[in-house]
């Protein structure tokens, strides 16, 4: 936290000039923050929002009103800012936290949505003071980090709540959610709201179109659509809708159920179950987001046969992972993704032989446009998955820009 907040000292602090939102999670984190980015733009906001990692440019981390920062602007803050990063010693994701804020404030955004890098008690986007602290759903990942248990997880996610700032918590499972709660009100949170106690979506309808739902809120049935396919992004929506709700009234970021309603229909969120034509790209990572993409493939009658072009990082489940995909994929393409890090590059050969010893029908692909060439033959359906970096290089080999439509 130190080499963030004195590069941040450096550049002005801007963070100290944003109105944030800071979500923290292992899965649906990028939901919510599509989800409140489209809320808050409804309100005739100016709005910011920090992601990561990216698929194809780095510069999709960093919109304003929709719009990435311009490549002559990053360069010029490399340019002057690289002395000060290496004086520090500052890592990637400390710098790129602090351009982005530096150019929110640049911008002069009236909001900043802000996805945490990793964990987020020490991550470098916790520098900040946010309106609302939101936890989404725990999973089982980045273990030498994190833990080893939800529970270790949770504690570590559950860092960016703050005295006096609400809190919003959208894990489903009882006694993880208790513990967060635990942690927002140990720490002071000014109101905790755990959406599977206070507001349970129910009714979900997944289809071709998005996801409907129903959930109870101020004496009145809410009947909801997202755009985002799969039943966890019911919990995705609520979650984003309470947390606009739970900022103070002062700051007019909550327009009503009406304008929720209808600003919905616009999220829109790259990576995640995102088809185009018989490609669907979805950047599940670990063992509980594969079994969630396995489900909504199933569940929405994908064209079969369904051929799986995967590459998962060697420090990820991938075991887990191809296991939780297997009952929705009829043929697995495993490849090597060309920007996957050399240093977590999994060993090809020892995930062919695991699917082979499964009896699971796998084709091993080293070359990553041969691996697509095949799923595209065996396919009427061809999923592409494991990691960001395996459908970032997809997309850039199909053209598919992340950003459009």
């Amino acid at each position: 936290m130190e080499r963030t907040e004195a590069f941040l000292r450096a550049v002005g602090a801007p963070h100290q000039r944003l109105r944030i939102l800071h979500v923290a999670g292992t899965n649906g984190k990028g939901s919510v923050c599509a989800t409140l980015e489209t809320l808050l733009r409804a309100r005739g906001l100016r709005v910011a929002k920090y992601t990561s990692p990216h698929l194809v440019d780095l510069r999709e981390r960093f919109v304003v009103d929709g719009e990435t920062v311009s490549e002559e602007w990053v360069a010029d803050f490399i340019a002057r800012w690289t002395p000060e990063v290496e004086r520090l010693g500052a890592t990637f994701f400390e710098a790129t936290t602090a351009m982005a804020f530096a150019w929110f404030a640049e911008r002069e955004a009236e909001v900043a949505v802000v996805e945490t890098g990793l964990g987020g008690r020490l991550d470098s986007t916790n520098v900040v003071r946010p309106l609302v602290a939101a936890v989404t759903a725990i999973g089982i990942d980045h273990t030498e980090y994190l833990g080893e248990t939800r529970e270790a997880i949770a504690a570590e996610k559950g860092g960016i709540f703050k005295p006096a700032v609400p809190a919003t918590i959208g894990e489903r499972d009882p006694s993880i959610r208790a513990l967060l709660a635990r942690l927002a009100t140990e720490r002071g949170a000014s109101s905790v709201t755990s959406i599977w106690d206070d507001a349970p979506p129910r009714d979900v309808v997944v289809t071709g179109a998005g996801t409907q739902f129903a959930i109870d809120a101020d004496g009145s049935e809410r009947r909801l659509r997202t755009p985002l396919t799969g039943a966890h992004q019911a919990s995705n929506t609520t979650l984003a809708l309470f947390t606009v709700r739970a900022v103070d009234e002062k700051h007019a970021l909550w327009g009503g159920w009406e304008e929720a309603q209808e600003a919905l229909s616009k999220v829109r969120l790259p990576g995640r179950f995102h088809r185009v034509g018989k490609y669907v790209f979805d950047v599940a990572h670990n063992a509980d987001g594969a079994q969630v993409l396995a489900t909504t493939l199933a569940g929405l009658g994908a064209p079969r046969p369904v051929a799986a072009v995967v590459c998962v990082l060697q420090d990820k489940d991938w075991r887990a992972m191809l296991g939780a995909l297997a009952p929705a994929v009829d043929h697995f393409v495993l490849t090597d993704a060309p920007t996957a890090p050399a240093s977590r590059a999994w060993s090809l050969a020892e995930a062919h032989a695991y699917a082979v010893a499964m009896g699971w029908r796998v084709s091993a692909e080293r070359d990553f446009e041969q691996a697509l060439r095949r799923g595209e033959e065996l396919g009427a359906t061809v999923l592409v998955t494991g990691s960001f970096h395996t459908v970032g290089d997809a997309m850039a080999r199909l053209q598919v820009d992340p950003l459009a439509g």
